[in-house]
């Protein structure tokens, strides 16, 4: 075995051991859980909970969350382009427009379809 991977090697095995030593201390040196009855709910607040924690959520809260995402990925895009766009010219500014008509076509697509609607 080469000796350039003897420090990776060293590394590694101390990346893996420091969770399991971690664990294996603090185990013993923690006290001992009393807790029994109410105390082992999640919420501690002394109201009962009202429903079930396993809640359905609508289909239309992951579509907005993803278009959220879509659209904020889209300003990472423009900060880089913004800082070089003296050196980019026309060519930077074309190819930022067709990039910003392709997701404003994508954008009136999901209105016209209801997509945004939350009701």
């Amino acid at each position: 075995m080469p000796s350039e991977y003897i420090p990776v090697l060293i590394f590694a095995a101390l990346a893996a051991s420091f969770p399991i030593i971690a664990l294996v201390v603090f185990k013993y040196i923690r006290p001992d859980s009393t807790k029994v009855g109410a105390k082992l709910k999640p919420y501690e607040c002394g109201i009962p909970p009202e429903g079930d924690a396993h809640g359905r959520y609508s289909v239309r809260f992951y579509i907005v969350a993803i278009l959220f995402v879509i659209f904020d990925v889209e300003t990472v895009f423009l900060f880089p382009w913004a800082v070089q766009y003296g050196l980019l010219g026309l060519y930077g500014l074309v190819t930022m427009m067709v990039f910003l008509g392709i997701l404003l076509v994508g954008y009136v697509w999901l209105y016209k379809k209801g997509a945004l609607e939350w009701v």
